[in-house]
């Protein structure tokens, strides 16, 4: 019973034989295939190869783009980005998972381009690569003009044309692909070349730079809706206008560049002024140039006219002026000597006023001595009052000891009264000394201080006289017997 138990007509398989088998169900089942989803998970490894995610409302699939397709993939993946995708299914028995192998892929319709395209616009937006402030004047007439566009084509032929009718100007075309694989590469490399062009090289520098494209649909366009052009034109240093499609198309290199034109023909007339426009402008300005010299020299004339009629007679001003001048100049020599003579006649009149300044001294000088007298008098006086007070106060006193002190007192005064006696000018004057002085009163003690023929005063006790210095020091003699002696 056992042995019929374990016998089973289900084939065994080995897991390599499933996972062959099932790799092989897949392949040949959905041998070429396109799938439609959404981007997710996209990653670059070191390898080259890009591994994703396709998804939409009810699953997710992996995929996978090898590194030898990835030049052929026809865009860049990007998540959020729906596309379809071109490939094979096959499985990937280590993991028991199986995957899309992926060889083309392109935008699901005009909605997944313009979901692209918007959002590369928000994010360029926001670095301020479209700002105002960016953006630089165009060149009034530029020398050298280069054109970024397909070498084959009426774009090319119809700028040539419209700048040859204009004014004709040097053109500097660089040949790029307008659409298809590679050709945003191509169109940024083709600006980012014009813009490393230095000055004064073999190859002109490019004043101006037109990247112009036909007409065409959505798909056709996009090479000038990528971020890698749209960045090339906002970093480009030389002014740039844009010239893509008919005048309702709109890319993002237009928010970009620096002026945009509906039609390349419209860009060529743009960059360049037409010669007639030009020769007519300037000849209008001109006109009015010249217009408005001759008004301006007119009007300076009639100004110069009036101010001449204005001016008085010059040769009778000076005249005039120089008859001025010698009235004026004999007026002055007849009025400096009066005016000197009425000053000298009024400073001698204020001389006659003024007392002798020798006069003046001497009155001080004899009041001083009346006054020292005075003095002397009243000091004599109130010490004998003092004395006789002094000694009627002692004769009332009956003590022997106050007595004694009083006479103590009495001749200690009478001491000091004789030293300041003895002290006194006067009673050494009295004694037959003279004292010398100047007019001035200051006295000299040496004969050296007398000059000859100098005035002096001599001291004596009893007055003063004046007396002249004869001859060197030592010999004095007695002036006027005139005496003046002071109370």
């Amino acid at each position: 019973m056992n042995d019929l138990a374990t016998v089973s007509n289900v084939p065994e398989y080995s897991v390599s034989e499933i996972s062959g088998a099932v790799k092989r169900t897949l392949e040949t089942t959905f041998g070429r295939i396109r799938v439609r989803g959404e981007l997710t998970e996209v990653k670059r490894y070191p390898s080259g190869h890009i591994y994703l995610s396709l998804k939409d409302e009810g699953g997710k699939i992996a995929g996978v783009v090898w590194k030898s397709a990835v030049a052929r993939l026809g865009m860049q993946p990007e998540n959020g980005v729906e596309v379809i995708a071109t490939g094979r299914i096959s499985a990937y028995g280590e993991r028991s998972s199986y995957q899309l192998i992926i060889e083309r892929m392109e935008f699901a319709g005009a909605g997944a381009l313009l979901a692209r395209i918007e959002m590369i616009r928000v994010r360029l937006a926001a670095e301020g690569l479209f700002d105002a402030e960016r953006k630089m004047p165009l060149p009034v007439l530029p020398r050298v003009i280069g054109v970024v566009t397909s070498e084959r084509g009426a774009v090319i032929q119809d700028i040539r044309t419209t700048i040859a009718r204009r004014f004709p100007r040097q053109l500097l075309v660089w040949p790029v692909p307008v659409q298809g694989e590679g050709a945003a590469e191509r169109i940024a490399e083709a600006i980012a070349g014009f813009d490393a062009i230095a000055e004064g090289g073999a190859v002109p520098r490019p004043d101006l730079l037109i990247v112009a494209r036909g007409g065409g649909s959505l798909e056709d366009l996009m090479a000038f809706n990528e971020e890698i052009v749209v960045r090339a034109v906002a970093a480009c240093r030389i002014p740039l206008i844009s010239a893509v499609g008919h005048e309702t198309d709109t890319t993002l290199i237009d928010f970009a560049s620096d002026r945009r034109a509906p039609t390349p023909t419209a860009a060529a007339e743009m960059a360049i002024p037409a010669r007639s426009d030009l020769v007519a402008d300037i000849d209008h300005k001109g006109s009015r140039l010249i217009s408005s010299v001759r008004r301006l020299l007119h009007e300076q004339h009639l100004a110069l006219t009036r101010a001449e009629r204005g001016l008085p007679d010059l040769p009778g001003l000076v005249g005039s002026a120089r008859q001025r001048l010698d009235d004026r100049a004999e007026r002055i020599l007849l009025a400096l000597p009066a005016l000197v003579e009425r000053r000298r006649s009024a400073l001698i009149a204020v001389e006659r006023r003024l007392p002798d300044p020798h006069r003046l001294v001497t009155m001080r000088r004899n009041g001083l001595d009346l006054l020292s007298h005075r003095l002397e008098a009243c000091t004599h006086k109130a010490v004998a009052r003092l004395r006789a007070g002094m000694e009627r106060i002692a004769g009332r006193l009956t003590d022997a000891p106050l007595r004694a002190s009083l006479r103590e007192a009495r001749a200690h005064l009478s001491g000091a009264a004789a030293r300041l006696e003895s002290a006194s000018p006067l009673a050494i004057l009295q004694r037959g000394y003279v004292l010398v002085t100047d007019p001035a009163g200051h006295p000299l003690t040496t004969a050296a201080a007398v000059k000859p023929h100098a005035k002096l005063q001599l001291h004596f006790g009893d007055g003063k006289v004046d007396a002249v210095a004869q001859g060197g020091p030592g010999r004095v003699r007695r002036s006027e017997a005139q005496e003046k002696l002071d109370l």
